[in-house]
């Protein structure tokens, strides 16, 4: 009998070990969908310092220089598309046939 009462705890233990990494609930599209962008993503430069009369302005000579982006934004991907971190679908060619001979 206190056999049996040890064995179900352990049971119970590598059960939920073994579908610890598992998610039966989690739907396989066969592509994974892009998330919309984060809030950083649109965000803007912020207004320069403005000092009050009266103050001096700090030394911004050391400031650090950020240079514009000059690349060409990517083109528009649909909501359906995969992201484009995700590698494309790979398929192997046919096999070529056997000579005869």
């Amino acid at each position: 009998m206190k056999k049996s009462m040890m064995l179900v705890p352990v049971l119970l233990v590598v059960l939920a070990a073994t579908l610890a990494g598992c998610n039966p609930f989690r739907r396989h599209s066969g592509t994974a969908l892009c998330k919309e962008p984060e809030g950083y993503a649109q965000a803007a430069e912020a207004k320069t310092l403005s000092i009050p009369a009266g103050l001096e302005s700090p030394d911004t000579r050391s400031a650090l220089r950020i240079p514009d982006l000059s690349t060409p934004e990517p083109p528009a991907r649909k909501k359906n598309e995969g992201c484009i971190d995700e590698p494309p679908n790979y398929t192997l060619p046919p096999k070529p046939k056997e000579p005869a001979g």
